[in-house]
């Protein structure tokens, strides 16, 4: 890879909405820039636009999951816990591998700090993360509650805040949206 000389670490956190789609569309644009990315999806199993889009329109935009279909990790038995964790470890064993590697020009990792606050992953785990970001790469991680050794070692940090919200009024999430 190589189309960036020098490449950061971003974070996108916060309660609001918009951190994926945030994400989603830095990378929109860098394809079109001629920018290889790489997108691995945490905690995210269902259908979503971006996923659509991509195959559709965006060759040099890849979006990767590996874990399988099933419900909100609060509703999960023991033995799926399991088999999610199992899953998440081979998430990221393959974003160390892109990025020892430099597969790409921007890997994002969507909702990884949802997996940190799970306690899927450790600090450290997403530490040497960044710690492994060749100088060429651009790495953009994604959700809530981003601990402050993290926030130390990022570039920028995004923060998406509730003014208003209409979940509050119980609308629910919309295809296109929303995913």
């Amino acid at each position: 890879m190589g189309k960036l000389n020098k490449g950061y670490v971003q974070i996108y956190t916060g309660n609001g909405k918009g951190k994926t789609t945030a994400a989603v569309g830095l990378a929109f644009r860098a394809v079109g820039d001629g920018m290889k990315v790489f997108m691995i999806q945490f905690l995210k199993t269902g259908k979503t636009g971006e996923l659509v889009s991509a195959k559709k329109f965006y060759p040099d935009l890849q979006i990767f999951r590996f874990e399988k279909k099933r419900g909100f990790v609060w509703t999960l038995k023991d033995e799926e816990i399991e088999e999610l964790k199992k899953e998440i470890k081979i998430a990221y064993e393959f974003a160390l591998k892109v990025l020892e590697e430099n597969q790409c020009d921007i890997l994002i990792l969507d909702e990884i700090m949802g997996v940190l606050g799970n306690k899927f992953l450790t600090i450290e785990d997403v530490i040497r993360l960044i710690e492994s970001k060749p100088e060429n790469m651009e790495l953009i991680m994604t959700g809530r509650n981003v601990p402050k050794e993290i926030i130390d070692k990022a570039d920028l940090v995004s923060e998406m805040k509730d003014i208003k919200h209409y979940f509050n009024e119980g609308v629910p999430a919309r295809e296109g949206i929303e995913f």
